[in-house]
């Protein structure tokens, strides 16, 4: 879906959202950035020279129809795959032509990542599953539970630490994930889709977690989503069309999650609701756990 332009939007200026932003190195910078994949006898030209910055403290929402080029534009941005041609530099260091090991390493030192499948393992507890990418990364074993306990902290679910994911609903399964991706310190999360599988109500809550990790501990924030009332929630939003950049706009007005979550209706209303009307799912998110 492409994204249309909200009364709250206006189109931003040259340059980087934040306006004391010339005084920082970039979080993320890309400079002419192409990708071409070679099909056989067909190249797909998946990114067209893309240039970009976002700056530190930045929360961007990154959106277009499919095929627009913005997963492949996170898939380089998370080091998961490297240009075609062009340069990107992951706070001030250039990991274009990385090899696959030092892009791994880099991967486990900065960035964290969030998706629209919860991706947890079924038979591990939460505080296991937040533990995992410490084990990756050579964190020493005493220090392993004390991050994944203050991360479970961060994202509201330290008393669910003992819980395997089939007893969490979607999203405290979200929210999981999220304390997954901040156990190792990033600075910079990248999240594909995280309010894809859940309902409205825990939509909110699960940007009302990114809202307060961008302002209260100054995270830089990239999501993927194809819902414009999604990114109402960031600061800047960008669009993309045929492997180009084709918008940049600041958010204006931006929705704060924790204003709106009070409007929504609870849980345990939507339940009752959902009862009257022959629903009986007590869990809109679709895996049957209860909020």
């Amino acid at each position: 879906m492409s994204m249309n332009e909200p009364s709250k939007t206006t189109q931003s200026s040259a340059g980087p959202a934040n306006t004391s932003a010339d005084t920082k190195t970039p979080t993320i910078r890309l400079e002419g950035v192409h990708k071409t994949y070679d099909l056989g006898e067909i190249q797909v030209h998946a990114l067209r020279g893309v240039s970009m910055e976002v700056y530190p403290g930045e929360f961007v929402a990154v959106m277009g129809a499919s095929g627009s080029g913005k997963s492949t534009l996170m898939n380089i941005v998370g080091c998961l795959d490297r240009p075609s041609k062009g340069r990107y530099f992951l706070d001030g260091k250039d990991v274009s032509s990385l090899t696959k090991n030092e892009l791994a390493r880099i991967r486990s030192q900065k960035i964290g990542f969030v998706f629209q499948q919860f991706n947890l393992l079924a038979r591990t507890s939460a505080l296991e599953n937040v533990e995992l990418p410490t084990i990756y990364s050579g964190v020493p074993i005493e220090e392993r539970e004390k991050r994944a306990r203050e991360s479970l902290v961060r994202v509201g679910l330290a008393d669910r630490s003992g819980h395997f994911p089939s007893q969490l609903s979607g999203g405290q399964q979200q929210r999981v994930a999220i304390a997954r991706a901040l156990v190792n310190n990033p600075s910079l999360l990248l999240a594909d889709e995280p309010t894809g599988n859940l309902d409205s109500r825990t939509s909110v809550e699960i940007m009302d977690i990114f809202q307060r990790l961008n302002k209260e501990q100054g995270l830089t924030v990239v999501i993927v989503t194809h819902e414009p009332d999604i990114a109402q929630y960031a600061k800047r939003a960008v669009e993309f069309r045929d492997g180009r950049l084709k918008k940049d706009i600041l958010i204006q007005d931006r929705l704060i999650a924790a204003e709106v979550l009070p409007t929504l209706p609870s849980a345990d209303e939507d339940l009752v609701e959902g009862i009257a009307s022959g629903n009986h799912s007590p869990n809109p998110g679709g895996n049957g756990a209860p909020h």
